[in-house]
């Protein structure tokens, strides 16, 4: 199944189930390369855009940090998990792919950032990989 075309709620939470949410995700799953998405995550980000439509249980369980002048980032006050980068402007909301029930539903449809890619890893397959400035451009165009 490729969630990316379904329009069903689907249902996620941090480690340690403080924060619950349900989404609808409205593109396949990306590969996030930047520098800050790699500390923040302690890895590569996986995250699913779901515009606006993630609902969160309790909003007093998200901390958020402004992480740019155009986008901030919301993680588990408890446990700390990474969960969603959004603009600061709306209209985009990226759920980490790993905290949806299943993961599995999601098809790998792009890298981005590539250009700060570290030389140690790389992801198999052929997709669209962007770079740094072709992602900014297109969020420029959205904002």
């Amino acid at each position: 199944m490729d969630a990316n075309a379904s329009e069903t709620r689907l249902p996620g939470r941090c480690l340690c189930g403080a924060v619950t949410f349900t989404a609808v995700p409205v593109h396949g799953m990306h590969a996030c390369h930047c520098e800050r998405c790699r500390r923040w995550s302690g890895g590569v980000y996986l995250g699913v855009d779901c515009g606006d439509s993630v609902e969160v249980a309790d909003a007093g369980t998200l901390a958020t940090y402004g992480s740019s002048d155009w986008a901030e980032r919301q993680f588990c006050r408890t446990c700390g998990a990474s969960l969603f980068w959004k603009l600061k402007a709306g209209g985009m909301t990226v759920v980490s792919a790993q905290a949806f029930d299943d993961p599995s539903v999601f098809a790998f449809g792009s890298e981005i950032y590539v250009d700060a890619k570290p030389d140690n890893y790389a992801f198999a397959g052929d997709r669209a990989r962007l770079t740094g400035a072709e992602v900014e451009a297109r969020c420029a165009g959205e904002t």
